[in-house]
């Protein structure tokens, strides 16, 4: 049999990369926005060609993980610009409520969910998917490339469900089941999206075999989608009665 190795969640490497990766925050300059981008463009488009990019990183950097906290910045950028437009458009601006959806929307939807099913996919993939041999280096997932997985995963699924969603608000929030029928389509499309971009991430990685179970929520997620249908249930109302 071939041996088990502990999997410890931050090996000291990772520990060196946070500290590098928090100091460049504070470094603007340092930061590359024109490929952070160039990502987010592609991550719509043809999310493939971002991660043959990550292979590149690894053979020039030796980690999997981005380097630069460009995308996590704009990406949260985004998110408060669009928590103002739904606070105004829905007509109950105040600078509490403002703050409170932002800090709702910036460190519970993205980034404590994101820790979340980051720490999940780090630990299924380095104890249940990673190929073992005698004959090459052993290798494992890195915490924080989950996280960037998240992060990829999450910006097509912000372009729906806060850029598209709000210019078609006036439409979603009827009660008719035209209107359900397009919001739970939309929600279908967000949530798939996102568990196809994480297939993608893991599958990258040479040293993991099924990561195809990755796609397997996609398929809880139709059966909801039907459901809903059948029931009326207009996701779009739903989520704005709890913000």
């Amino acid at each position: 049999m071939l041996p088990l190795h502990n999997i410890s969640t931050f090996q000291p490497q990772d520990r060196r990369g946070f500290q590098r990766y928090f100091r460049r925050i504070l470094h603007y300059p340092q930061m590359d926005l024109e490929y952070t981008l160039w990502q987010m463009f592609y991550l719509c488009f043809n999310p493939k060609n971002v991660y043959n990019t990550t292979k590149y990183h690894k053979q020039t950097k030796n980690q999997w993980a981005r380097d630069d906290p460009g995308f996590v910045c704009v990406q949260i950028f985004f998110i408060i610009i669009a928590s103002l437009s739904f606070c105004i458009s829905l007509g109950s601006f105040s600078f509490l409520r403002y703050i409170t959806l932002v800090a709702w929307s910036v460190f519970v939807d993205f980034i404590l969910l994101g820790i979340i099913v980051a720490s999940i996919g780090f630990w299924i993939s380095n104890k249940y998917l990673r190929v073992h041999g005698i004959h090459h280096v052993e290798q494992q997932v890195e915490w924080p490339y989950a996280f960037d997985i998240h992060c990829n995963s999450f910006f097509p699924a912000f372009i729906v469900l806060y850029v598209v969603q709000f210019y078609t608000l006036y439409l979603l929030l009827r009660t008719g089941f035209l209107s359900t029928l397009l919001s739970n389509t939309l929600y279908l499309l967000a949530f798939g999206y996102y568990y196809y971009i994480t297939f993608l991430g893991y599958t990258v990685l040479p040293f993991l075999q099924k990561t195809e179970v990755f796609l397997y929520p996609i398929g809880l997620i139709l059966i909801f989608y039907i459901v809903s249908l059948i029931f009326n249930f207009n996701c779009t109302i739903f989520v704005m009665n709890i913000y």
